[in-house]
């Protein structure tokens, strides 16, 4: 298994909005919002670039969750308003802003909302075009477990890695005593290890 580093990665942050939060009912929505703010800002921190997306904003699924344009607020006005098309990666306007944001990165942080349709077919999309997906399951969900199982089992089928906050944050920064590590320990304890206790 090659192990994703800092410098090759891009991060996408698919459909983290509002109305569509009430889809994931498989997991605490306290725990979604931890783990994509988490996500977002260590993206910020280690200047990952990030994609920010949306479908249909004017609709059921309403705005992205405010937490994403405090924290990337750029990417935040550049998100990718999708009209409605499930699979992200066939919308040719958000296709153009993660190849330009990767610029040659191959090792994509993918999470989501939901899971089951939102984040499923993208990632298996980018895996076959030579990209290696990880996906961080809790930092999305679906609206029951069965859905995000199904959807886990298929993506993992076409070769993309099922991933946890935690676990890919190890990841990265490989050692807690690196200047990177130094970094992100504030953003795990405020984020994560905080809400533990």
């Amino acid at each position: 298994m090659k192990k994703f580093k800092i410098e090759d990665s891009v991060m996408l942050l698919i459909d983290h909005q509002a109305g569509t939060l009430n889809f994931a009912a498989n997991r605490s929505h306290d725990i979604i919002i931890s783990r994509t703010r988490a996500l977002a800002r260590v993206a910020k921190e280690l200047n990952i670039p990030v994609v920010l997306t949306t479908s249909q904003e004017d609709r059921a699924q309403g705005p992205l969750i405010k937490d994403l344009q405090e924290i990337l607020p750029a990417q935040y006005e550049n998100r990718i308003k999708r009209a409605g098309v499930t699979n992200a990666w066939n919308d040719p306007a958000y296709k153009a802003a993660v190849l330009e944001a990767a610029a040659g990165r191959k090792n994509v942080i993918m999470a989501g909302l939901t899971n089951d349709v939102c984040i499923v077919w993208p990632s298996i999309s980018m895996q076959e075009e030579g990209f290696d997906v990880q996906v961080v399951i809790d930092a999305g969900g679906s609206p029951t477990e069965i859905a995000d199982d199904v959807a886990r089992r298929t993506w993992e089928g076409q070769g993309v890695r099922t991933t946890s906050f935690n676990q890919l944050i190890s990841e990265l920064v490989h050692s807690w005593a690196t200047p990177e590590g130094e970094k992100v320990i504030p953003i795990l304890f405020e984020e994560i290890f905080s809400k533990l206790i």
